[in-house]
């Protein structure tokens, strides 16, 4: 309880003591499966005692067909728990193809959003010459920030937009004129130490239909972090990580708003680096984990990489999580030890090397089996775990199976004709360890339309991946 202060938690050791989730919001995307219908903004119940629990309550549709909602981000949050006039009331949902951003009003009836504005595709282009908006964070100012991966031809720019916070009109570019970076994704700031870092995924064009392994030796996908003055706005250093660090794209600081570090999943070689300040005051990266590639038969590629996808840090710090979209693992890492992450919790929920499936793996270099396959309350398992939030207080992670629909298309086509799921993790979370909650299944195969690809988990008061403390 806390009058006179704004959306969010004062620190995240705060928001670990905060209420338990009772609803979350999850994009859902017809875009490449065989329902022509919009994209839609799904509200499921995941109150344990509620009669419509793991069921969706509320679906929004969005107006206009193949727009391929991705992430959404808040038009306030801890950033802004300072300030009383805040509200968390507006989920900003960007369109990863369409370009289109959709602002929804979540304040009036958290339990059944509608839409409160649109912002068009050309006021993108035509302000700030960019397209394809990625990751939305809010800021202390009360704007609202989005990285974009592209310019509106569909070649990679990393750029970033600035909506005002009142009326969601785009503002301007965040960085200066000729400074964007090759490539966007993902981007974290750490206002404590003047810092930004944003992260690479590739140009729209070379994605837009699936993944092509030769764009990679073509230049098509980035490689490397880029280190931001967050007060200049200038571009301060780029970090190259190399063939090991190819695709780099959630990026995470520490929760704690004085720590200089934080970690980057590589989805292409399979490895977590660390980046961190030096004692020079400039910013260093490191490989401080590598998930190894197997060698195999039945697959389109002699190896197979994990692929990771998506990573997040529990709100204490301790504990790190990613999933392998390929290999169909998630694992826990205890981090306390920042420079030696330590495998504690590992679960296969699917993924391309099940037993009776049709790849065979040849060579494992951590001596694997083949991991059966997954059903759950009679439902069996197609694609792999991918976005992943975790509760507050730590001891639940909500997973679900679609990555981008063109690529679900190529590596997971049945999960595409039957729908995605959303699946719940417990969490050990005093020594560390996974296991599955069988009494827990969303199955976006049901839908009233037909299977759908369902995507981010965000939860109302906000989580560990959207916000931020300054």
């Amino acid at each position: 309880g806390c009058s006179g202060c704004g959306p969010g938690y004062r620190s995240p050791l705060d928001a670990m003591k905060g209420p338990r989730e009772e609803i979350v919001y999850l994009p859902c995307i017809y875009r490449n499966t065989e329902t022509l219908k919009p994209d839609y903004l799904a509200t499921v119940d995941v109150d344990p005692k509620s009669s419509t629990y793991c069921q969706v309550i509320h679906r929004l549709p969005m107006p206009n067909l193949r727009d391929e909602l991705h992430h959404s981000g808040w038009n306030a949050c801890s950033s802004c728990f300072g300030d009383a006039s805040k509200k968390r009331n507006r989920l900003i949902l960007p369109s990863l193809i369409s370009s289109r951003i959709y602002v929804v009003d979540v304040g009036t009836n958290p339990r059944a959003p509608q839409i409160h504005k649109i912002v068009e595709p050309v006021d993108l282009y035509w302000k700030c010459d960019l397209a394809n908006p990625h990751t939305t964070h809010c800021l202390g100012n009360g704007q609202i920030m989005i990285s974009c991966l592209g310019d509106p031809s569909g070649n990679g720019k990393g750029g970033f937009i600035l909506l005002d916070g009142e009326t969601f009109e785009v503002v301007s570019n965040w960085e200066h004129p000729g400074e964007a970076a090759p490539f966007g994704y993902d981007f974290w700031y750490q206002p404590r130490h003047n810092v930004m870092i944003s992260t690479e995924w590739g140009a729209p064009k070379a994605l837009a239909d699936g993944f092509n392994p030769a764009h990679v030796k073509e230049g098509h996908y980035g490689s490397s972090l880029h280190v931001w003055d967050w007060t200049t706005h200038r571009k301060l250093q780029t970090l190259d990580l190399g063939e090991d660090g190819a695709i780099p794209l959630e990026v995470r600081f520490l929760h704690d708003p004085s720590a200089t570090e934080g970690y980057v999943g590589c989805a292409l070689r399979g490895t977590v680096y660390r980046f961190y300040k030096t004692p020079k005051g400039d910013w260093a990266a490191e490989k401080v984990i590598s998930v190894p590639s197997k060698k195999v038969e039945g697959w389109m590629l002699p190896e197979m990489p994990g692929l990771i996808t998506d990573i997040l840090i529990s709100l204490d710090d301790r504990f790190l999580y990613f999933s392998n979209w390929l290999h169909g693992d998630i694992r826990q890492y205890d981090i306390t030890d920042r420079r030696n992450p330590r495998l504690v919790g590992q679960v296969f929920l699917g993924g391309s090397i099940m037993s009776d499936g049709p790849v065979k793996v040849l060579e494992d270099p951590e001596n694997q089996p083949q991991p059966h396959p997954r059903i759950i309350q009679g439902r069996r398992i197609h694609g792999s775990p991918q976005m992943l939030q975790l509760s507050l207080d730590g001891r639940r992670l909500y997973v679900t199976t679609s990555l981008y629909s063109s690529w679900d298309k190529q590596f997971y086509p049945d999960m595409v004709k039957e729908g995605s799921v959303m699946m719940q993790i417990d969490v050990d979370s005093g020594h560390g360890g996974l296991s599955l909650n069988e009494n827990f299944l969303v199955d976006f195969g049901k839908e009233p339309d037909g299977p759908v690809l369902a995507h981010e988990v965000r939860y109302p008061g906000g989580d560990c991946t959207s916000d931020i403390w300054l």
